[in-house]
């Protein structure tokens, strides 16, 4: 008779799901033992947090729930803050934590909590189930409940004596199914496409919805047939290749100066699977006319019209969405507007030769962030995927680095969970094993998990880390000096990482000059193991901060 942890390896192979994150402990012994004899990948590592974060990277790359491990106690409470990240994110991920013996519930037990009351306000769903046989049916409702929907983390925690325990006569598992698509109606796609075709400066907008929805074909199909002037943001990086003419950048107004005078030109404004949030000011004056109309398609019946009044508001799946408006367009594609795109276009220009100006105009001394990314984007392998953290450092790439690869553009998420781009890499290079995976983070964003280096070394994962070392909290350093006349609690040391990476058992190089970016960088990618890249770079305040300045004078 098969035990808990047996019932648990089952339903996870029966799910379809054959990896797991954890750090092991006394609670998991039994579960992990079955796991690991019926041939699941357990990737170990050295924080919770940093475990449930590469679940939710891991998730987010395949589309599909990926299983986080932890024991109860400090565990679970240190594995919470990669639950909330995922659960902002919308990302599927089942996050377990064992817990001590249910036999010995009501008594002053070690690590004993409401584990499941804890996480319940962070993720879509939570339960603990009852009895060894009960643990294939919550496995599959947890699985049930993170795939419908809009997308997000579910959680179960299970005692160690369950399972321990045989458990007779299982209760039934749900099969893993998706949601049936949930098509727009031809009413809703005509006012949609009217709305479009009368006016004279439209723009797309696609965010996380388009990749979460598998919907890359019909995007691409879809522009292709309208002509229409497209931008992507968060997820949705990379699923239309940026050299595509009508394809003009980021829509991220704190990192495309561009945006901040095309958006109040535009009339008409399609967002595709992305919340009219903060990233798109709420869809308010600071980036968009008063008078702009907008339609949103959103699975989620609540995001329509929750920021701002919507023209056309279609709760669909824009998978089936995007293919109910190319159909309608039908076979003549519509005309180009020449005069608008050529607009956009002379705005993405301007902004790039801004950028460029400052790389240019940087190019002696000590490292400026602009100057690096010039440099490290003549040499990056054409097919790089890119795990980023957060930081004025990084802040300067994200602006610069074009997104190519379909999920290969992995953020921190809604929540902003800087140091989580250390465990994400390492999710995101077990899922592309192939191909060259890049960490860019700054100093201080690296201490969170600076322990997962070991992880990628004892795995062999060969992800290149790039650090722009600025010694210090750069970004609220140029905050506080130029809202509070003063910094405190801003400075760092001057680390030599490189150095902290090769005690760790893999390879680096410290950088002080322009000059010695690319033969590095060439380097680190050639030795295909972990290579750690310590950049001494100046303080330098980037877009991104400007853009978080200039709000915050306004108010």
């Amino acid at each position: 008779m098969a035990t808990g942890a047996g019932l648990f390896v089952d339903a996870m192979l029966e799910l379809g799901i054959h990896d797991i994150f954890t750090l092991v402990g006394d609670h998991l012994n039994e579960v992990l033992s079955a796991a690991g004899r019926r041939g699941i990948r357990i990737t170990d590592m050295r924080h919770e947090s940093g475990v449930t974060h590469a679940a939710d990277a891991f998730g987010r790359i395949h589309r599909k729930p990926c299983i986080s491990l932890v024991t109860g106690g400090p565990g679970h409470t240190n594995s919470l803050t990669g639950i909330a990240t995922a659960f902002q994110a919308a990302s599927p991920m089942i996050a377990v934590s064992g817990a001590p013996s249910s036999a010995l519930a009501g008594r002053q037990v070690f690590q004993v909590i409401d584990q499941v009351g804890m996480a319940a306000p962070v993720c879509k769903w939570a339960g603990e189930p009852a009895s060894a046989a009960q643990i294939p049916f919550y496995l599959g409702r947890a699985y049930q409940e993170a795939v419908s929907g809009r997308m997000g983390p579910t959680h179960l925690t299970i005692p160690v004596n369950l399972f321990e325990a045989e458990g007779p006569n299982p209760l039934p598992m749900q099969p893993a199914r998706r949601a049936p698509a949930l098509a727009p109606s031809a009413d809703e796609v005509e006012q949609a496409l009217e709305l479009l075709r009368g006016a004279e400066r439209p723009v797309v907008i696609a965010g996380s919805g388009v990749w979460w929805g598998g919907a890359e074909k019909e995007l691409n199909a879809f522009l292709r047939k309208s002509s229409l002037p497209f931008y992507s943001v968060t997820m949705a990086r990379g699923v239309v290749r940026e050299d595509w003419k009508y394809h003009f950048g980021y829509a991220d107004g704190a990192l495309n100066k561009a945006v901040h005078t095309a958006f109040k030109e535009v009339d008409v404004v399609l967002v595709l699977g992305k919340r009219i949030d903060y990233r798109l000011a709420l869809g308010g004056p600071r980036l968009f006319s008063p008078g702009v109309k907008f339609i949103q398609v959103d699975i989620h019946p609540q995001e329509l019209g929750q920021a701002r009044r919507v023209e056309s508001g279609i709760c669909a799946d824009v998978k089936s969405t995007l293919a109910a408006m190319t159909a309608s367009i039908g076979k003549e594609a519509w005309k180009p507007r020449k005069a608008w795109s050529k607009r956009l276009g002379e705005l993405r220009e301007a902004w790039r030769t801004e950028l460029g100006a400052v790389a240019a105009s940087n190019r002696d001394g000590r490292i400026h962030p602009a100057a690096f990314f010039s440099e490290l984007a003549q040499v990056l392998p054409a097919n790089t995927l890119y795990a980023w953290d957060g930081g004025d450092f990084i802040h300067w790439g994200r602006a610069t680095l074009p997104a190519n690869i379909p999920g290969g553009w992995l953020r921190l998420g809604p929540l902003g969970t800087i140091g989580s781009a250390l465990p994400n890499s390492i999710a995101l290079q077990q899922a592309f094993p192939d191909q060259p995976v890049v960490m860019i983070t700054g100093d201080g964003s690296l201490g969170f998990y600076i322990a997962e280096l070991d992880t990628l070394v004892r795995y062999g994962l060969p992800v290149v880390i790039i650090v722009g070392n600025d010694a210090g909290w750069g970004l609220e350093r140029e905050l506080q000096g130029e809202l509070c006349g003063s910094t405190v609690a801003c400075e760092l040391r001057a680390t030599r990482y490189d150095l902290v990476m090769k005690g760790f058992g893999g390879e680096g190089e410290n950088i002080t000059k322009l000059s010695e970016v690319g033969p590095a960088v060439q380097r680190a990618f050639a030795a295909r193991k972990p290579y750690l890249l310590n950049v001494n770079v100046r303080g330098a305040r980037s877009p991104f901060t400007d853009w978080q300045i200039a709000g915050k004078a306004k108010k």
